[in-house]
């Protein structure tokens, strides 16, 4: 119990599970535990990996755990949160999205010992009649209870019918499985309660919900969520995770190394006292930690000095593609062994327009083979076989080399 209580909210009810805990003990028959995820974007992110881990203190007990491809309930979409009806994805782009799942939770826990689901396989076989059976299970005042819901509706705004059927989809998850603990993130609640009730109405012991905290994104405010775009992927490159990590506001680094750290006890005690001294230096190891996580520490450790050498240092990355240009290119107005700079910057894509390339250029931005270009309409030595660096800002480049 003190092992699964760790880092939750809430276990509701706490009694059942103690309950359920022993009767497990008594026969030897492992408690089913389950989490579902929708396929909505191709990557699981390291705010998902919060309750991942809590699968894994389950499986690490000997407890049986169900991940749950949402590869069904994504045709509709979680409504939680939403201030509007969700856009529906097609077939294919849940199909595409859902292809790498189980790869990805298996950086996470122990995939000989769980059970992945797609729960298309028991919701797309529902009769009409099943249907509603199961919509009989709850009113509409029970949904209007949602707080997104309620505002919506207080507020004169569009819900689908549809919406209303994702907690009672996603409790039928529960109802196929015969689960005995569910985990999700705080703003899962009213489903994972909900699943509750669906399973009593259909004779079964109701599951446990167990309700671990919401990660705040990158950018500091909003729960971290492919949605908002504020996210770092679990199988992001080790660089993009370090530097994304490096990017968060100080006031996020207790929750984060609480939370997605993979510390406890003395070492997470003593990383998190170390903040108020060394904010920046708590951030670095942070950074270094989430990507030893995921990807070993020889790559954390690839990733800080890959951040150094952009950030610190300007230097080019070691892995930068050479690229080739043409002379002959129109948009580099090459003339008299000369190339026009702000054309370069076009066609390298490090400026969308030659007006944005010009006004890059007078705001100190660009730089080539590391010397700072100051005039709009700069020309540069320009010869069939030259290698040049350029480069737009502190960590955008472009190698180029020149061909005739």
């Amino acid at each position: 119990m003190d092992l699964i209580r760790r880092n939750a909210l809430e276990v509701v009810p706490e009694e059942d599970l103690a309950k359920k805990l022993e009767r497990s003990r008594s026969t030897g028959t492992p408690l089913i535990v389950k989490q579902g995820f929708d396929p909505t974007r191709p990557d699981l992110h390291i705010g998902h990996a919060v309750s991942i881990r809590k699968l894994l203190d389950f499986q690490d007990l000997g407890h049986q755990v169900v991940f749950v491809v949402g590869d069904y309930t994504a045709r509709i979409g979680d409504p939680s949160g939403r201030s509007e009806t969700r856009p529906r994805l097609t077939g294919e782009e849940i199909a595409a999205n859902a292809t790498t799942y189980a790869e990805q939770v298996g950086k996470l826990l122990d995939l000989a010992k769980v059970r992945v689901e797609y729960n298309s396989s028991w919701l797309a076989p529902l009769q009409l009649a099943e249907l509603l059976e199961l919509t009989a299970t709850t009113t509409v005042a029970r949904m209007l209870e949602r707080d997104d819901f309620a505002k919506r509706y207080d507020e004169h705004r569009p819900i689908s019918i549809s919406e209303f059927m994702y907690p009672l989809m996603q409790s039928y998850d529960s109802v196929a499985l015969k689960a005995d603990v569910e985990l999700g993130g705080s703003d899962q609640k009213f489903n994972l309660l909900m699943a509750r009730a669906v399973q009593e109405r259909y004779g079964q012991e109701p599951q446990v919900a167990l309700i671990m905290p919401l990660l705040r994104g990158t950018d500091g405010d909003a729960k971290m969520s492919k949605s908002y775009d504020n996210y770092i992927g679990i199988t992001e490159a080790p660089e993009q995770m370090f530097g994304k990590t490096m990017s968060i506001p100080d006031a996020l680094l207790d929750e984060w190394y609480r939370m997605a750290s993979g510390l406890s006890g003395d070492a997470l005690a003593s990383a998190v006292a170390r903040i108020a001294a060394e904010p920046y230096a708590a951030k670095r190891a942070l950074g270094e930690l989430i990507v030893g996580l995921y990807h070993g520490e020889g790559a954390a450790a690839g990733a800080s000095s890959h951040f150094d050498r952009l950030f610190k240092e300007h230097a080019a990355p070691d892995d930068l593609e050479e690229t080739t240009l043409s002379l002959g290119d129109i948009r580099l107005k090459y003339a008299d062994g000369t190339m026009w700079v702000p054309g370069a910057l076009v066609a390298t894509g490090l400026a969308s327009s030659n007006s944005e390339a010009m006004r890059l250029i007078e705001q100190g931005a660009i730089a080539i083979d590391d010397d700072k270009v100051d005039d709009r309409n700069a020309r540069v030595a320009a010869a069939e076989g030259r290698v040049l660096l350029l480069r737009r800002g502190k960590r955008q480049y472009a190698r180029v080399l020149l061909i005739g």
